[in-house]
C-alpha cells in the first residue's frame, strides 16, 4: 500500500492507493490541526491495520535536507517523524508544485484546457504554476531524453507592475506589506481579495447588491470570482481581469526563465474555477507583454489543468516511477 498527499495551507487530501486503485482518499481542512502528525493520525483511524509500505507527499513549502517547514501552516513535517508514525522508512517529500508538475507529467491531454490553442506544445521544458492560497511555481527539465522536476519558490519574488494601475496597486499593497509585496500576495485567494479592495477604494462603480453579499461571505476570494465569472459585478468583473493580467506577466517571468516549449501549464483551483476569466485575453495579455520577447512567448503553449487532484496523482507517479 502506498500513501499519498497534497498538503496544502487551506485543504490536505490524503489517499491509500494499491497499484492503480484508491482504497481511501479522505480531505481535511488543514486549518483544524496544530500539527500534520494530529491529521495523519485522524487518516489512519480510518483504515486500521492497515500495512504502508511507502510515503510520497507534495507539501506547499520548501524542502531542505528532505524535510519541510510549511509556508501557510504552522507544521514541520520530517520524513523521520512520519515514518515513525506509519512505520515505514521510504518517506519522501515533495514541494506541493513539484508533485504537480509530475502530476501534469502524468494527466492525458483531455485534463487540459489550451488558452491559445493554435499554439502546440513540443518536447522541451515545461513551466508549471499553481495559484490557490498561494502562489506556486515549478520548472520541468527535459534533457533530451528524460524529464527532471525543479521546486523553487519563484511565488515569493517581488511584485513588479507594468502599468500606471498597477503602480496604485503596490503603492496600496505596500500600507500593508512595507517590506515586500511578493507575486504571491496578489496572484493567489487573497490576491484577489486585494486587488478586489483596491479597485473599491479606488472609487470604482461597485454597489450592485452582489457586494453585499461578498462583505459577509467566508470565502470572499471564491464569491468575487463566482461574481465575476456569472457576470453579476463589474468590480468583481475588474477584479478577476487584473488578477488575470497580473497572473499571466508571473508566467511570462518564469517562461522567460526556462523557454518552455513545452509548454506552461497552470493548475491550482483558481485557474480551473476562474477559466473563462482567463480566456478572455487579460492573461495572455500579461503573458506576451514582455517587449522584444513578444515572438518568442507568442510560440509556446499556455494550458490550464482542470483535473483538481494533479497534486495527488503526481505524488503517486513519482512513487511509482522512481525508487525512494
Amino acid at each position: 500500500m502506498i500513501l499519498v498527499g497534497d498538503i496544502g495551507g487551506t485543504k490536505t487530501l490524503l489517499a491509500i492507493f494499491d497499484g492503480e486503485n484508491c482504497v481511501v482518499k479522505h480531505r481535511f481542512e488543514s486549518a483544524n490541526y496544530s500539527t500534520f502528525h494530529e491529521l495523519l493520525a485522524d487518516f489512519l483511524a480510518l483504515i486500521p491495520n492497515t500495512k504502508i509500505e511507502a510515503v510520497c507527499l507534495g507539501v506547499a513549502g520548501p524542502i531542505v535536507d528532505g524535510d519541510c517547514v510549511t509556508t501557510n501552516l504552522p507544521w514541520t513535517l520530517t520524513r523521520h517523524e512520519i515514518g515513525k508514525q506509519l512505520n515505514t522508512k521510504k518517506v519522501t517529500l515533495l514541494n506541493d508544485l513539484e508533485a504537480a508538475a509530475w502530476g501534469i507529467l502524468a494527466l492525458p491531454e483531455s485534463d487540459f484546457v489550451a488558452l491559445n490553442p493554435n499554439i502546440k506544445t513540443q518536447i522541451g521544458n515545461c513551466a508549471v504554476l499553481a495559484a490557490g492560497t498561494g502562489l506556486g511555481e515549478a520548472i520541468i527539465f527535459h534533457d533530451g531524453t528524460n524529464h527532471h522536476v525543479i521546486a523553487n519558490e519563484g511565488g515569493h519574488c517581488d511584485f513588479a507592475p507594468t502599468d500606471a494601475q498597477q503602480i496604485e496597486l503596490l503603492l496600496f499593497m505596500q500600507a500593508s506589506f512595507p517590506d515586500h509585496v511578493s507575486y504571491e500576495r496578489l496572484v493567489s485567494g487573497v490576491g484577489i481579495e486585494a486587488i478586489y479592495e483596491f479597485l473599491c477604494a479606488s472609487n470604482y462603480p461597485f454597489y450592485e447588491g452582489i457586494e453585499a453579499e461578498i462583505t459577509v461571505a467566508e470565502d470572499k476570494a471564491a464569491a468575487i470570482g463566482a461574481a465575476a465569472v456569472a457576470n453579476s459585478s463589474a468590480v468583481c468583473i475588474a477584479t478577476l481581469q487584473l488578477f488575470s493580467r497580473i497572473y499571466g506577466a508571473e508566467a511570462g517571468n518564469l517562461a522567460l526563465k526556462c523557454l518552455p516549449t513545452g509548454g506552461v501549464y497552470l493548475a491550482g483551483g483558481i485557474a480551473a474555477k476562474c477559466l473563462p476569466a482567463l480566456q478572455q485575453g487579460a492573461f495572455l495579455e500579461g503573458f506576451l507583454a514582455k517587449g522584444r520577447y513578444r515572438a518568442a512567448l507568442e510560440k509556446i503553449a499556455v494550458n490550464v489543468c482542470i483535473h483538481p487532484e494533479v497534486g495527488l496523482l503526481g505524488a503517486l507517479y513519482f512513487v511509482q516511477t522512481r525508487p525512494i
